[in-house]
This record gives structure tokens, C-alpha cells and sequence, in this order.
């Protein structure tokens, strides 16, 4: 099996090298699918990951969701059920062997026909459960993914083949050894598909106060359960997931524009200032304004070198 899962890794290394060319994430022709490359450790980065699943290929990573870390590598795949704000942080790359990896995405309604289609059946009553995951990879699901990869080369048969193997990758994961939590964000009553409700809530919001109380009838919840099953999912309260939220655009706002930190705090929801730079420095390890220089000042030495 590993001589299998080797071989199979080795073909998406290179499919991976040819079609990334410098540090940094690259879309592909196939929707939903991209590619990874890093030549040296980098991070923490911040985002937010959308359903989808993650394999790398060459080096590790760390990713940590509140307060817990997730650390995977070629023996293994990270899945995020829901949309949530994370850290991630490269820990072994090299120019000479760099980090490779590639991330599919995927919706509710593509994981619903899945289910669908090969009658896998799931308990709408069963307690919802973490959104972010790291099983052991497999080869099917390796498998699968090499064989999406390969349509790249043959960009003719995308339209009619890819979808087909998505398909499958989904399959394989919802047949994982933790497939059951990817399950429940799919169907309607489950804990997990009411929270992802209040997810998509928050996130199209993040800059606006909330009650709880809307949040618990968006869930069909009450105030208590919702807080136990959002945690249960995020590993953070609501106000937590808002701030996250609030303080990742913030930075991409002063990364991307020459605003004031002040005006760029009230834009995302702040109404204190001061409150935001000590909440931003908490997260970020320095003020707005000094993180802000030291990235630029970074991505600077890393252009001339």
C-alpha cells in the first residue's frame, strides 16, 4: 500500500511543480481546485478556510482554529466542514524541497447529492462535532485527486470528467475514518447545518452587532444549545468567530489600502479604536500600524532576494 500511495504522490508532486511557478497559491482550470508552493517555512498566515479538503505532498503544516493546533502532512489530509477562521503556519519547506499542496473546495449541496446518489445514510440527531479534521490518507481518495490533477494536461476532457471525479473525492472522504462529521454539514436539521447557518449569518454581517438571541432563531436553537453546538463546531463563542473575522479583514484592509487604522477599525465593526488595537495586537502580535511595517519590510527582503 505505501509503495501505492507513494507512487500516486510522487505523480501529484509533479503535476503540482508544473504548474506553479513562485511562492504562493495559484488557481487551476478545474473549479474549486488550487495549488500550494512555498520554498522556505512561512506564517502564521490568516484566513478563512471554505469547505474544502487539503492534502500536501511535500513538507508540513500547522493550522490552528482558536486555541488547537491541527498538524498534517503527506501521510495525511485536513478537511474544514464549515467556514472557519484559522492560522496557518508552513513548518518544513526548503528551495530545495519545497511545501507543495493543493486544496479542492466543495459545497453543502455537492456533498447532499453524494449522499444522495450512494444512499449513505447519517443521523440528523447526532450532536454536532468539530468542522475541522486530519485523517489518514488513503489511496482511493489519493487515487482520486491524482486523476483530477491529470485533467489539467488534458484540458478538453475538464468540463465533462472533472465534475465526475469531484464526485468521487467527496465520496471518498464522506468514506473516511471521519467522514461522519463532514456528513452532517449537508443535512437540513443536523446541529452542524444549523450552525453553518449561523456561520454564513456572521460572516456576511461580521461588521454589525448581533443578539444572541437572532443568532439562536437563525439555529432553531435555544440561546444555551447554541452556544454548546457552535463551540462544539468553531472552538469559539460567536462574539469570538465575529472578532476573528472583524480582525483578519482588518489587516487585509491595511494591507491593501493606505487607510488609518482608526477609520479601517470603525469599518469592520469596532466602535473604540483603542479596543481594536488592543484586540489586533492580541491576534497579531504587534498594533496595526508596527505589523503592518514589519510585513512590508518582510515582503520586501523576500522580492530582492
Amino acid at each position: 500500500m505505501s509503495e501505492q500511495i507513494d507512487k500516486q504522490r510522487s505523480e501529484l508532486t509533479r503535476h503540482i511543480e508544473s504548474y506553479t511557478g513562485k511562492d504562493g497559491p495559484y488557481a487551476t482550470a478545474i473549479p474549486a481546485l488550487s495549488f500550494i508552493r512555498f520554498s522556505d517555512v512561512i506564517g502564521p498566515n490568516y484566513g478563512v478556510y471554505k469547505p474544502s479538503l487539503c492534502i500536501i505532498v511535500q513538507g508540513r503544516k500547522e493550522v490552528t482554529l482558536a486555541q488547537e493546533s491541527y498538524l498534517y502532512g503527506p501521510a495525511n489530509y485536513l478537511v474544514a466542514s464549515v467556514n472557519l477562521p484559522i492560522a496557518g503556519k508552513v513548518t518544513e519547506a526548503s528551495p530545495e524541497v519545497p511545501y507543495l499542496a493543493l486544496k479542492l473546495e466543495f459545497t453543502s449541496s455537492e456533498i447532499l447529492e453524494v449522499l444522495r446518489d450512494f444512499q449513505m445514510g447519517v443521523d440528523k440527531k447526532e450532536n454536532a462535532k468539530r468542522g475541522l479534521y486530519v485523517s489518514k490518507m488513503e489511496p482511493s481518495l489519493l487515487d482520486a485527486v491524482t486523476r483530477l490533477a491529470r485533467l489539467l494536461d488534458a484540458p478538453e476532457d475538464i468540463k465533462v470528467l472533472a465534475p465526475l471525479i469531484r464526485k468521487e473525492i467527496i465520496y471518498r472522504v464522506l468514506q473516511g475514518e471521519n467522514g461522519g462529521l463532514l456528513k452532517q454539514i449537508a443535512i437540513e436539521g443536523s446541529s452542524t447545518n444549523q450552525i453553518s447557518d449561523v456561520i454564513e449569518h456572521i460572516m456576511n454581517n461580521y461588521e454589525k452587532p448581533f443578539k444572541i438571541e437572532e443568532l439562536s432563531e437563525i439555529a432553531n436553537m435555544s440561546v444555551s444549545s447554541l452556544h454548546r453546538h457552535f463551540k462544539e463546531v468553531t472552538a469559539m463563542s460567536p462574539i469570538q468567530f465575529q472578532k476573528q473575522l472583524r480582525l483578519q479583514e482588518a489587516r487585509s484592509l491595511l494591507l491593501s489600502e493606505s487607510a488609518d487604522a482608526a477609520d479601517v477599525s470603525f469599518r469592520v465593526g469596532y466602535e473604540s479604536p483603542s479596543q481594536f488595537s488592543r484586540e489586533y495586537s492580541r491576534m497579531f502580535g504587534l498594533p496595526p500600524i508596527e505589523d503592518i511595517k514589519r510585513m512590508r519590510e518582510q515582503y520586501d527582503q523576500k522580492v530582492k532576494a
